[in-house]
């Protein structure tokens, strides 16, 4: 079971750089990741295996849906998106991590160890927009989203060394949502 916690990172500095770091930013809020159609009919169909051909028929009609969606999201997937902050257009799952695939331990381990957290960010948001009053010709944005079991401190850890002359402010919100 997956604990949702809401998150609120402020983000500010010189504005022209703030506005890079929102381009940079901007994604589909998804994973690229290999995906084993083989392996997700099976596992689609393990749970009803003994529901004959009917099952078998309703295995291939999911994988063929899944295989859609994925299609779409690899497609998309390198375009801005709707999605203001996107973890791994900001700090990319390598290629040799994504073909392992969403479920496997070690690809897991790479999301721990570099973002934080085992998923993308949910219902991520840009909640403000304003100049940052402590600097002249500075910005301010804000962001509210949910991240997996934990705050993404690694990815902000490693964002606050790719964007020196950003600050980050990030506010777990326990109870928030």
């Amino acid at each position: 079971m997956i604990d949702w916690l809401a998150n609120r990172l402020a983000v500010s500095g010189p504005a022209a750089e703030l506005a890079r770091f929102r381009i940079a930013a901007r994604g589909t809020g998804g994973i690229p990741w290999h995906l084993d159609l083989e392996f997700e009919e099976a596992r689609l169909l393990a749970p009803m295996a003994s529901g004959g051909p009917a099952a078998k028929a309703l295995a291939r009609c999911l994988r063929d849906v899944v295989a859609r969606r994925h299609d779409r999201m690899l497609t998309r997937w390198r375009e801005p998106g709707g999605c203001p902050l996107d973890l791994h257009r900001l700090i990319p799952v390598p290629p040799p991590i994504l073909a392992l695939g969403e479920d496997n331990p070690a690809a897991q381990d790479w999301l721990r160890a570099h973002w934080g957290t085992v998923w993308p960010l949910r219902h991520v948001r840009l909640v403000e927009t304003n100049a940052d009053r402590r600097m002249r010709r500075s910005a301010r944005a804000v962001f509210d989203f949910f991240s997996a079991d934990w705050t993404p401190w690694q990815a902000i850890l490693r964002l606050r060394g790719d964007w020196p002359r950003l600050v980050l402010a990030i506010e777990p919100r326990y109870g928030d949502g």
